[in-house]
């Protein structure tokens, strides 16, 4: 995804950057395995409506809002059972937690779709710019 920051956006740039790092090699588990991606946008979206109709979200389609916790409780969660490879993808969710929480305010989470899922992760920096991440799941 291209994003074009303003000059005087700087700091949101070097934000997303960073965000996209964190994102890098992350996959969110469901029925099918799926890429976690970081997106942005110049103006922020603070309520469901807006960000709604920003997405293109049909009126009819289901769209849930959850916790911002309750998702990452589940992402970082380290069971006894984990190898290695769930081991690192919990903390790497753990990374990306952190970075989240320190740098976006009014964190949110949306759940748009019936079976296969769009999720969005999103908050507001400082500069006003709404960003967060994104995946696909799929829940029979």
């Amino acid at each position: 995804m291209q994003i074009f920051f303003h000059k005087e956006h700087e700091n949101s740039k070097h934000l997303f950057h960073e965000i996209e790092g964190a994102c890098k090699g992350l996959i969110y588990l469901s029925e099918t395995d799926a890429p976690v991606k970081a997106f942005a946008c110049m103006k922020p979206v603070p309520d469901r409506e807006n960000f709604l109709q920003q997405l293109g979200v049909a009126e009819d389609q289901s769209v849930e809002e959850s916790s911002f916790a309750d998702l990452f409780a589940r992402l970082t969660s380290i069971r006894e059972w984990y190898g290695d490879a769930e081991t690192e993808r919990a903390k790497k969710f753990l990374e990306l937690q952190k970075l989240l929480e320190e740098n976006l305010s009014d964190l949110k989470v949306f759940r748009v779709g019936s079976i296969r899922l769009e999720i969005f992760v999103m908050g507001v920096d400082k500069q006003g710019c709404l960003m967060g991440v994104r995946t696909t799941a799929v829940e029979t």
